[in-house]
């Protein structure tokens, strides 16, 4: 019974990947081509989450920083922190958005806790007030985000209710950003 278990949750995390491929890859493109553009234009790359979705956001930091599969230069990245003396997290995330941010920065989102959404309100105002572009890299089967993110923003969202599941979409959706940022900066590496 334990064994049909394990191998259960293989089998749904490879369902909810496969179906996902089609209709995350465009979103997925235009965000690999917002990064490329903002990095290539001097801007930075602000990551943040709340709980542990601020994990993914210091793996993403440290694969531009660092490296993903490449050997290249570091780009310009950091991870936000949502510890602060007297704070709330998402007041702490606003304030570095509105102290670090500039013109031409992104601010990029990870968040896998539809009830969570709702706490972005301040980042996003902050980011749009220091003219940053946004990619929120979101969970759930719900647009909480709706009315929050401008035009020009791009959400991902892994259309699952599950929060085990969209960590895990979220971890390849970094990786294939990383990819694609890599193959517009370096070529195919081969």
């Amino acid at each position: 019974m334990l064994e049909q278990r394990i191998q259960q949750q293989f089998f749904e995390s490879a369902d909810l990947l496969y179906q996902a491929a089609e209709n995350l890859s465009r979103p997925l493109s235009n965000a690999a081509q917002m990064l490329n553009e903002g990095i290539t234009g001097g801007g930075r790359v602000l990551c943040c989450g709340l709980g542990l979705s601020a994990l993914d956001a210091q793996y993403m930091a440290a694969l531009l920083v660092g490296r993903f599969e490449q050997d290249r230069p570091g780009l310009a990245a950091l991870a936000l922190s949502a510890q602060a003396h007297g704070s709330t997290p998402e007041a702490a995330l606003a304030r570095q958005v509105q102290s670090l941010g500039h013109p031409g920065d992104l601010l990029l989102i990870f968040e896998s806790l539809p009830a969570q959404l709702g706490h972005w309100a301040a980042v996003l105002e902050a980011a749009h007030a220091q003219d940053m572009s946004v990619i929120a890299i979101t969970g759930s089967t719900t647009d909480e985000l709706r009315g929050l993110l401008q035009d020009t923003d791009i959400q991902i969202r892994v259309p699952h209710s599950r929060y085990s599941r969209v960590t895990e979409a979220h971890r390849l959706l970094a990786h294939c950003l990383c990819d694609a940022v890599d193959l517009q900066l370096l070529g195919t590496g081969e």
